[in-house]
């Protein structure tokens, strides 16, 4: 459990708002962490320092120092002298997806018992609008499914697991292919979704934490099959 344990070690970086209430620019720590999370930078990726203070428009000495602290919370590793994107391994992605299931699940609790009318509306709407990507490019699926369980741990109204949550999602970058890729995958996803919201509009925790814990270990399964190539990708 130690590997996952660094994985998701750290805290989630906060935006900045400038003194005229603008955002101000981006760190590089910032910069290169989004850069993975969007898959720009993949697993087994080398990054240069050179090259990112080129790429993002900064100097070498924050790029230098974002690199040792994405090292230190196992989002990086070392391959000889260069440094390259983490990839998970089969122990790593189980312990991933156990501690993601919990958490998950204590979010969808909470939030029958405490979201309000509008975010359980919000989540409907989602599932709603999500139908017209079915069949579609993954990457969206994939992007949207993000949306809808974030909106869910926001709605579980406990900040501190909101927080934990935030880094079991950021190891999740660590994965080269989104398991809506597996073909077949993103029909039943969605109608898991529907019935993660249908208990939390119940107000019924019991049944909300069961279907989102339902809802990771299927798409941990189909994570397994994607590995082991016996579902085909679309």
């Amino acid at each position: 459990m130690g590997g996952v344990l660094q994985l998701l070690s750290g805290a989630a970086g906060a935006a900045r708002v400038g003194q005229r209430g603008g955002p101000m620019p981006k760190d590089a720590y910032t910069l290169i962490l989004e850069a993975i999370e969007a898959g720009v930078f993949k697993p087994g990726d080398r990054l240069v320092e050179s090259e990112l203070a080129d790429r993002f428009g900064v100097s070498r000495t924050p790029v230098r120092e974002a690199l040792q602290r994405l090292e230190t919370q196992s989002m990086l590793t070392r391959d000889g002298r260069s440094l390259i994107v983490a990839s998970l391994d089969h122990n790593q992605l189980s312990e991933l997806y156990a501690v993601r299931s919990e958490l998950e699940g204590l979010a969808a609790r909470l939030a029958a018992r405490h979201a309000t009318d509008e975010e359980l509306h919000v989540l409907r709407q989602m599932v709603s609008d999500d139908k017209a990507l079915l069949g579609g490019d993954p990457r969206l699926l994939s992007r949207a499914n993000k949306r809808f369980h974030k909106q869910i741990h926001l709605a579980s109204h406990n900040r501190f697991l909101v927080q934990q949550l935030d880094l079991v999602h950021r190891s999740m970058a660590l994965m080269t292919t989104t398991s809506f890729a597996a073909e077949g995958r993103d029909g039943p996803a969605l109608a898991e979704h529907e019935k993660i919201v249908a208990a939390m509009e119940a107000h019924d925790g019991d049944a909300a934490y069961l279907a989102l814990k339902s809802h990771i270990s299927k798409a941990y399964e189909t994570r397994l099959k994607i590995d082991a190539g016996e579902v085909r990708l679309r």
